[in-house]
């Protein structure tokens, strides 16, 4: 890993490991709708968190979970119990070249600045095997919450817990898992409602194909 991906791949880590600490389970439910895998798939999860995308995962799938942060492993762990856990960055994956059938980042590559973006794409294409398949969603530019005081790189803002979030365009998506052929792309919006307002919720949706 290079010297400026380490520097933060600390305070990433201490960022997340102090949000788990003060406001604890952060996410609740399962994720919907998602992208079938064919039974008996060994599946990686990018960024598992408290587990929100792990209880959604089919049944009858080896799933290995990985997060930067072991608090959220600690709640990950009460979701699915069949699941083996890593506590890794996801730029940097200790896992084996061609290993898995499917990797889900969800909310994960997002989280991180340009290169370490581009490391995560890289390690992805490395342990899929031929043939595999990698979905990823991400928030949207279009998404209400884009934007924020402090810019970090260009579509990237660092909130006041010094979490970084990267707000995607569809076309980022494509060109950031370039070396994948690319199966769906797609950008999925719904409405939150705040304090008595409709507000945008926006996220982009690709699959991808390790050829």
């Amino acid at each position: 890993m290079e010297p400026d991906l380490k520097h933060h791949s600390r305070h990433h880590l201490l960022a997340w490991e102090e949000d788990y600490a003060h406001r604890g389970r952060l996410w609740g439910g399962a994720v919907v709708d998602l992208p079938p895998v064919p039974v008996g798939s060994l599946i990686l999860e990018l960024g598992s968190g408290d587990g929100k995308t792990l209880a959604a995962l089919p049944g009858g799938c080896r799933v290995v979970a990985l997060d930067i942060s072991s608090k959220a492993l600690c709640l990950a762990r009460s979701i699915r119990v069949d699941a083996a856990f890593i506590q890794a960055d996801a730029s940097c994956l200790p896992l084996r070249d061609s290993s898995f059938n499917a990797v889900f980042a969800f909310h994960v590559t997002g989280h991180l600045l340009a290169d370490g973006r581009r490391a995560l794409a890289a390690e992805a294409a490395r342990v899929l095997r031929p043939g595999g398949q990698l979905f990823f969603r991400d928030f949207s530019d279009r998404d209400m919450r884009a934007g924020g005081r402090e810019v970090v790189e260009p579509g990237t803002f660092r909130r006041s817990s010094g979490i970084l979030t990267h707000y995607f365009t569809e076309d980022e998506a494509k060109e950031l898992f370039c070396s994948f052929r690319l199966a769906s792309v797609g950008t999925h919006c719904w409405k939150m409602r705040v304090k008595g307002k409709d507000h945008l919720r926006a996220e982009v949706q690709a699959s991808f194909l390790k050829i």
